[in-house]
């Protein structure tokens, strides 16, 4: 387990019962290097969507316990937020909300000409997503996903 993953992996460990005492569940943490400074990201969620109160709450919290902890070496930015209504879907937990859905799919390299795919999150597993398209069902490697997140439909 790499630095980075190690570091998610204790925060969302840290940020679970910090999310559940303030009604939201974790839906995602990422640490990551932008423009040479480290932000570390906590996306929280709840039935209804979370409001800034939410996010300053258990930001409040989640900073608290990263302080009494400080297994973290770099400066870093904490941020607390909502996934979006965009939602990347990046953990088997993701996927799983989201079968049944429309999702848009963009791939590293072309398939059959096209990087870009829009259709119906009909089923995953650790290897492969499918979707349907028109009616058809496309199976894509999940290591040839660049992104998958839920479509925004206006």
């Amino acid at each position: 387990m790499s630095r980075k993953e190690d570091i998610e992996r204790k925060t969302e460990e840290i940020l679970v019962p910090i999310a559940q005492k303030h009604g939201t569940t974790v839906y995602d943490v990422e640490y990551v290097k932008e423009a040479g400074d480290w932000y570390l990201r906590a996306y929280i969620d709840k039935e209804g969507g979370v409001n800034i109160g939410d996010c300053v709450d258990v930001s409040h919290d989640l900073s608290d316990a990263l302080d009494a902890d400080d297994f973290i070496e770099d400066a870093y930015t904490l941020e607390v937020s909502s996934p979006g209504l965009g939602r990347q879907l990046k953990k088997d937990r993701h996927f799983e909300n989201s079968l049944g859905l429309d999702v848009d799919l963009k791939t590293y390299k072309p398939v059959d000409g096209c990087k870009e795919f829009t259709g119906v999150l009909k089923a995953y597993d650790a290897d492969t997503v499918t979707i349907t398209i028109q009616d058809i069902d496309k199976i894509f490697s999940r290591k040839d996903i660049s992104v998958i997140r839920l479509s925004l439909d206006f």
